[in-house]
């Protein structure tokens, strides 16, 4: 199937995001899509697959102009797309969401979809429990059951948005394997929406970049890094070195902390993490590193065991009375945890403040809203709901919620679908709260970015914290191996 997209345009408010973009995508290839963020690519892409119509400009497949009303419209007629957030249903089991995706029938065939799911899956490699409910499942594993359902749809056109951003090592080596196998053994077309350059020229044949909503290169792959990095910024960005700092005092002591959900439990955990201290949790997803994340917030409490933050004991501590003495936690799931999409940013904004007033000033909280809006970078207005926000945007605005000050800072992969000039700017301020006394401990699946920003690591591996290593004595290779169980 030959794809064609003519003079696509696409405003929210002042906001171009798409202004008149050509394109062309020819069947069994692997194109990237490559831009900053608020580029515009993930709302291009969005078009293409029926999220949302164009204001004007035509798509047209194998020279026939189609127009979509909804995604399984646009599936209909042979385009799918895995969104960075997996649209399912948290609640339920994988197969009713395989289900609810697919079959429009009455009385749903559970037999038929059980076996067409598990053919599926075996086909890609991939391996999944048809009684997992989604909630339980990390973003990779949810990601699978999107691309499953939508090559049992008829997809022909894949579109990945960000793919490998918070997944594990292993589901990543699968994913490009079955993204090979689906272009050049069954000549589907995938796009590939990713801000990883090393991940591109692995993976890719062509590359499109897009500028401020406007196409303004493109180039055969392999080719130099530094000139894709130009085209996307229009200049080669410099990365800021992380400074030397002067830890303080304990600030959080974990003692024999034990944590238990249905699927894993991890358990003689101690640490203790000074104040201005980053700390980073390496391990492959699902190994408990957000397990403790989560036992730090409040989130979930531990079964046994002893956690202080500042010497006072906050074991049994809900999330709201943690968050009032200081403890901010950003989720990796922006949209499903972190912000509500038909909120306003305004409206974020007032929620997150630390005292209410039974009347809410609006006018001094569009104020403020706008000041944090300009001092964060968002592209966006205070009455913009977050849903409509790209997804760097939505991570900009979880940091702009963030109080001053803080005692403890916890992170879900932080720089999760952002460029490397906004990861390296949101480090930035990061480094600024650890000045201001903050401890953070973040988890991430970039062991580069762990290695690089933390002071010291822990390393998590088969449910069991088995190591804690200084960033500047371990190397990539090393970390890796002691995920691996080695060492």
């Amino acid at each position: 199937m030959r794809i064609e997209l003519r003079q696509i345009r696409k405003s929210f408010g002042p906001v171009k995001a798409n202004d008149g973009i050509d394109l062309i995508f020819e069947g069994g290839k692997i194109y990237g899509l490559l831009g900053e963020n608020g580029a515009g690519k993930s709302t291009l892409m969005k078009i293409l697959s029926g999220y949302q119509p164009p204001d004007s400009g035509e798509i047209l497949l194998d020279s026939h102009s189609k127009s979509f009303k909804s995604p399984a419209d646009a599936l209909k007629n042979g385009i799918g797309m895995v969104y960075q957030d997996p649209h399912d249903f948290p609640p339920f089991t994988i197969l009713d969401n395989y289900l609810l995706g697919k079959d429009t029938g009455l009385v749903l065939d559970f037999k038929d979809a059980r076996k067409e799911l598990t053919e599926l899956a075996s086909r890609y490699g991939f391996e999944v429990d048809l009684g997992a409910i989604i909630d339980n499942l990390s973003l990779g594993e949810r990601q699978q059951l999107e691309l499953i359902r939508l090559l049992a749809g008829g997809a022909q056109l894949l579109i990945l948005d960000e793919p490998t951003t918070g997944i594990s090592a292993e589901q990543k080596v699968l994913l490009f394997e079955s993204i090979h196998r689906l272009a050049k053994e069954e000549g589907k077309t995938l796009i590939l929406v990713s801000h990883k350059l090393d991940e591109v020229q692995e993976l890719c044949d062509y590359v499109f970049i897009l500028r401020r909503g406007q196409l303004v290169g493109e180039s055969e792959i392999p080719c130099q890094t530094s000139s894709l990095v130009e085209m996307m910024f229009g200049q080669v960005p410099s990365r800021s070195e992380r400074s030397s700092f002067i830890l303080g005092e304990p600030a959080v002591q974990l003692k024999n902390l034990k944590i238990s959900t249905y699927r894993l439990t991890i358990e003689d955990i101690n640490l203790t993490i000074q104040s201005g201290e980053v700390f980073g949790f390496a391990g492959l997803e699902g190994s408990g590193q957000k397990l403790v994340l989560q036992a730090c917030a409040g989130i979930l409490h531990p079964e046994a065991g002893q956690m202080l933050i500042n010497g006072t004991d906050t074991t049994v501590w809900s999330f709201h009375k943690l968050q009032k003495f200081g403890v901010a936690y950003v989720s990796a799931g922006r949209i499903e945890e972190g912000l509500v999409g038909d909120l306003s940013l305004t409206e974020h904004v007032i929620l997150s403040l630390p005292e209410h007033k039974f009347l809410v000033d609006w006018k001094g909280s569009r104020t403020e809203t706008q000041i944090r809006i300009e001092k964060y970078q968002i592209v966006g207005r205070p009455d913009t709901m977050a849903a409509e926000l790209s997804g760097g945007n939505q991570q900009r605005l979880l940091f702009a919620l963030l109080n001053t000050p803080l005692r403890l800072l916890l992170l879900e992969h932080p720089t999760r679908g952002l460029d490397v000039r906004s990861a390296d700017w949101i480090w930035q301020l990061l480094y600024q709260r650890r000045e201001e006394g903050t401890a953070i401990i973040f988890m991430s699946a970039d062991l580069d970015e762990i290695i690089e920003r933390s002071d010291r690591i822990a390393v998590f591996s088969g449910g069991k914290m088995s190591h804690v290593v200084e960033a500047h004595k371990t190397s990539v290779d090393e970390c890796g191996h002691l995920i691996g169980g080695q060492l």
